[in-house]
């Protein structure tokens, strides 16, 4: 069983019988404070406080911080180079995706990903039970191209990250475009998602989850 976390930004926490996962942690600077949870694995897309805050995180993780195939407390992890692409000024960064193998699932979060899949990288992305997606645009795909991603992944989960908020990135569309894509009505979070491989829809289902979780 995993317990999955959104925290807000790109960061979220996947708690599982072989490990506890952060990603992407970020500063409080940025505007939210969400304590110091403790974790075994941190993966970090893109350096920096936005994103690679690790001083955020308690213990004394494992630090992923770009592509290649790691294997920490049993747990597969895959990371596969992408960009991140600022649309303004089309400045690109160097983004990592990363992809778990936990619990009898896989799963992948995009980071700060800033483009559609390569065919190279959508075959690295087949098979994926729980897709954690950046929605909001600006330096990350933006709504519809989100929509597009999920739809060539076909995940049966799918996790908006990176959006704006009350509280996080006033630059950043907020969940309603996506919503909307999606053609979902209802935008009311729940505070985690508890998980197993026997739980998985048939087709695709997207979970909302509440960034006011804090993990001391």
């Amino acid at each position: 069983m995993a317990e999955i976390s959104w925290l807000g930004r790109g960061c979220c926490r996947i708690k599982a019988r072989e490990a506890t996962i952060i990603t992407d942690p970020y500063s409080r600077r940025l505007g939210y404070d969400f304590g110091k949870p403790r974790a075994d694995i941190v993966t970090v897309s893109r350096p920096g406080e936005a994103y690679g805050y690790v001083e955020a995180v308690k213990g004394e993780p494992k630090v992923l911080m770009g592509p290649g195939e790691y294997e920490v407390s049993d747990v597969f992890i895959t990371g596969i180079g992408t960009y991140s692409e600022d649309k303004a000024t089309k400045h690109r960064s160097k983004n990592t995706a990363y992809i778990f193998e936990l619990e009898g699932m896989v799963m992948c979060h995009l980071g700060a990903l800033g483009h559609p899949p390569t065919v190279e990288q959508r075959e690295q992305m087949s098979n994926i039970d729980v897709l954690f997606i950046p929605v909001g645009g600006h330096t990350t795909i933006d709504a519809a191209q989100a929509s597009d991603v999920i739809s060539t992944i076909e995940p049966h989960i799918v996790i908006p990250i990176h959006y704006r908020t009350d509280t996080l990135d006033p630059d950043l569309d907020g969940l309603e475009k996506f919503a909307k894509e999606m053609g979902i009505g209802d935008l009311t979070p729940q505070e985690k998602l508890t998980l197993r491989s026997s739980d998985l829809p048939e087709g695709t289902k997207v979970v909302i989850l509440d960034y006011k979780n804090q993990y001391k």
